[in-house]
């Protein structure tokens, strides 16, 4: 067992466990298959149900998945086709949750237990139900929809009625809404762009889904539809490389402080200017305690007016989130306070992410050192506190990377 252990991927997937009658008796997901089946057979024993019959495993199959997210749709379905003997007889004390799409106009999707799926205890919101998926057992159902909202463009808001005024939603300004609200797409369309490709991708069906996206995709340049075109584009791209939020409950987390400075991706922001001209950014990147200069990044500050180091440090942030080809950091170190960690975090927010961010405070002449944090965060406040001196260099380094870029700049100014 200890072998196939060994050779186990550390990517998300789901695992299987089988009995000696190669039954299916367990079904597990994991954010690294490798990691979580280990943890079974490593001789010690938490309060986890499953470790009290884990010596009846004597097989154990994993299929592999390109993120949390759709470990979680792929356990569901395994959970519901072959209904595991030990998935069964432990359910979660809070009931396993369910999301359904409505028969509406404008099908709603929303979340239900599964006590309610059997007793029929339906609200009138969710009365008529056209499709229902899961079960997602130990999963935090606020952050999934967050995630499936912005990926499908998931309307919340009320329908715009005729001959009425009709105000955009918060989610229309941030072009995440098709216009529901304003009256600006129908319900065969909202249906048709919205409803099928989440119902597809709930199914497991993500591959086939993206194909055909980028055909739309293409037939809408080709007819010079380019709005339509650029969002399918932005759809594709966000389905291909899904970034999950803390989807999983205790147990579970996407990005995992390590004890040790080693082994852990961090990512250092500050910005130079000279008053409110030559403004500039830098983003440097130390790997296993180490600068790893061939990640570093310079950026031209091009859309703040005046002399403002948190609204510089936001466009920065905003420009580098959309470098998906580029791997997200374990924590962010910024060169400032309160008002710059809090901003990086807003940002963080927005775009779904947790990431763990560190702002380092300086007093006159740089002398000051003071380290800004969550300080609910135990394992932040442990690893921030262990990994100081290593936090310091990389903020001194992302200063002196920003000033060699202003002053390069200034100096190619003076030499035209």
């Amino acid at each position: 067992m200890q072998n196939k252990i060994k050779n186990l991927s550390t990517n998300s997937g789901i695992y299987l466990f089988f009995n000696s009658k190669k039954e299916l008796i367990y079904v597990g997901k994991a954010t690294n298959l490798k990691s979580r089946v280990g943890s079974y057979f490593k001789g010690k024993r938490t309060s986890r149900p499953i470790e009290t019959m884990i010596h009846e495993v004597v097989n154990i199959k994993t299929i592999e998945t390109d993120s949390v997210l759709e470990a979680i749709i792929l356990e569901g379905k395994n959970i519901k086709k072959y209904q595991p003997k030990y998935n069964v007889d432990w359910k979660d004390d809070k009931s396993w949750n369910y999301i359904l799409i409505t028969d509406k106009k404008f099908p709603r999707v929303l979340t239900i237990r599964e006590h309610e799926v059997k007793n029929n205890q339906q609200t009138k919101e969710n009365k008529q139900i056209k499709h229902i998926f899961g079960p997602y057992p130990g999963l935090k159902v606020k952050e999934m929809m967050r995630l499936l909202q912005k990926l499908f463009y998931i309307s919340n808001c009320k329908p715009c009625e005729q001959d009425k005024t009709c105000k955009p939603c918060f989610y229309y300004q941030l072009d995440q809404c098709l216009g529901v609200c304003t009256g600006e797409i129908s319900p065969a369309e909202y249906k048709k762009r919205v409803i099928t490709p989440l119902v597809r991708f709930l199914r497991g069906n993500k591959k086939s889904l993206i194909k055909d996206l980028e055909k739309k995709m293409k037939l809408e340049a080709k007819q010079e539809n380019f709005e339509e075109a650029a969002r399918l584009k932005n759809q594709i791209k966000n389905l291909n490389k899904i970034q999950d939020v803390a989807l999983l409950n205790k147990g579970f987390t996407q990005v995992e402080i390590r004890n040790s400075k080693f082994k852990i991706r961090i990512e250092g922001y500050d910005i130079s200017n000279l008053g409110s001209s030559d403004k500039v950014g830098s983003m440097v990147v130390f790997e296993n305690g180490e600068a790893k200069k061939q990640d570093y990044r310079k950026f031209n500050i091009k859309g703040v007016i005046g002399q403002s180091d948190v609204d510089c440090l936001a466009e920065v942030l905003e420009r580098r989130l959309k470098h998906l080809e580029w791997p997200y950091p374990d924590v962010i170190m910024v060169d400032g306070g309160k008002p710059q960690v809090n901003k990086i975090k807003a940002i963080l927010r927005q775009n779904l992410l947790k990431i763990p961010v560190v702002g380092i405070a300086k007093g006159p002449d740089r002398k000051k050192n003071e380290f800004v944090f969550d300080l609910r965060n135990k394992k932040l406040y442990n690893w921030t506190k262990t990994n100081q001196k290593l936090l310091i260099q990389v903020r001194d380094e992302a200063h002196r990377f920003a000033i060699a870029f202003n002053r390069s700049k200034r100096k190619i100014k003076k030499q035209n």
